[in-house]
């Protein structure tokens, strides 16, 4: 019966002028049409996570009457959560959810299409791999993976599937972020020379859940089932629950900040991956007994493999003791800068006349323009709850399961990103330049493989 329903949804899907930008092309009268209540994709959430009450499943809300999609299954390790999450989407789908204590038990339903999954940083590459492997198309927050093994393991699974997966690498599906793209890659930017990030926050109780680790104990959950392929430590609710401050189960700032806006850099460009990073930083405000840094610059060495003459600088720094979380991109080059904090490509910082005179060179300046203008007008349904890239970016992937079409993050997103995220973090726990190795796919320092 799954595979029956399987077949009639990609057979239904039909191609038709889209009224939002990032759909693929199947607007909401041609679903009214095809689509019954009986034909519904069912999906499970895999992780009932802050992250997927506050943002994920608002923009799953936006969209999923429109595109016949429901939420019918929930599995988390810890109890408690799991019985929130039964209540909290009960509230939201007006009809009875099943709680899963473990995915072998959501899986088990056999009749679930696909899965979200919101679960800690480390184990979204091993549950991504898992929802492919049961024939289910996945939503995957990211980072992909925090270890090459990892990324290996579950770009394989992938590859060797028929399902749709989407990273949640958000910026894909956002107006300006494709504007930007456009405008590099038809060359009107010229080329890049250097690429500033930076998130800077100053929240003490970030990635910190001190209320939520008083209550949790081991008995309530299954703490081998959580490490997965981590090796062995004593129980600690801590690295349960505050995972982001804990290497091996996060990498900390690289994991989840780096790894979006690193993102940009290979979707704008085509590279995989950096040449070489080194990284400096350590613990300064924030002594609680986290093993992850709370202050971090890291410097990537971008371009054409094996060519010194052609490349670029990116460097990505964060904060965690002063900051608004305000995050910025601005791409350089010769002739300006394209900031997408402003949404604007500008002549700052370009080639002036007077400049170029003293090289009897001529002047290098880019226009004025706003990225808004080059982009077309979104529909108001990406607008209502949830925030806006996250919601655009939840649609892309309910229709492309609709179409088995590709998804604005396929697979490839996740890799690549985690590449330049294990590198980063290589860099950090050496202290040296971390490289990477195209044959062996394998994060190299000193000429050796980087192990947790």
């Amino acid at each position: 019966m799954l595979d029956s329903r399987r077949k009639f949804i990609k057979q239904s899907a039909i191609a038709a002028a889209g009224t939002y930008l990032g759909t693929m092309g199947l607007s909401a009268k041609s679903y009214g049409n095809i689509i019954g209540a009986n034909d519904r994709v069912r999906v499970g959430v895999v992780g009932f996570s802050d992250r997927f009450k506050s943002s994920l499943l608002p923009s799953f809300l936006n969209h999923n009457k429109e595109l016949n999609f429901d939420i019918v299954a929930v599995s988390d390790l810890w109890n408690y959560r799991r019985g929130l999450g039964v209540e909290h989407l009960k509230s939201k789908f007006g009809h009875d959810i099943t709680a899963c204590r473990n995915n072998d038990e959501l899986y088990g339903l056999k009749d679930i299409d696909a899965v979200i999954v919101s679960t800690a940083d480390f184990q979204h590459a091993t549950h991504c791999a898992e929802g492919v492997n049961n024939k289910c198309d996945v939503y995957c927050e990211k980072p992909f993976a925090e270890t090459m093994e990892d990324a290996r393991m579950a770009l394989k699974a992938v590859k060797a599937s028929k399902q749709i997966v989407q990273i949640g690498s958000q910026r894909r599906s956002g107006n300006n972020y494709k504007a930007a793209e456009r405008f590099i890659k038809d060359g009107k930017f010229g080329d890049i020379t250097m690429v500033e990030l930076s998130w800077n926050v100053n929240q003490p109780g970030r990635w910190r859940r001190p209320e939520l680790v008083a209550m949790l104990k081991q008995e309530d959950t299954d703490w081998k089932r959580f490490l997965i392929n981590r090796p062995f430590e004593e129980w600690d609710p801590r690295k349960y629950l505050e995972y982001r401050l804990f290497w091996p189960y996060s990498s900390g700032m690289p994991g989840q900040w780096m790894s979006h806006q690193i993102d940009t850099v290979h979707w704008f460009t085509d590279l995989k991956h950096p040449r070489s990073v080194v990284a400096n930083g350590g613990i300064y405000q924030w002594k609680d007994g986290r093993r992850n840094w709370d202050t971090t610059t890291a410097v990537f060495d971008y371009g054409k493999p094996n060519d010194p003459n052609n490349g670029f600088q990116v460097i990505f720094t964060s904060r965690m003791h002063n900051g608004d979380e305000n995050p910025a991109e601005i791409y350089y080059s010769n002739g300006g800068e394209l900031n997408l904090n402003t949404n604007m490509v500008s002549p700052k910082g370009g080639l002036t006349a007077k400049a170029a005179a003293a090289m009897n060179m001529k002047p290098n300046l880019l226009p004025e323009l706003k990225l808004s203008d080059m982009t077309e007008k979104v529909a108001a349904s990406a607008d209502t709850g949830g925030d806006k890239l996250t919601s655009a970016h939840m649609r892309n992937w309910m229709e492309c399961v609709r179409s088995r079409k590709q998804t604005n993050a396929p697979v490839e997103a996740g890799y690549y990103h985690s590449i330049a995220n294990i590198m980063t973090n290589a860099a950090v726990r050496t202290g040296k330049k971390a490289v990477f190795d195209e044959k062996t796919q394998e994060v190299m320092v000193d000429g050796k493989v980087f192990k947790y």
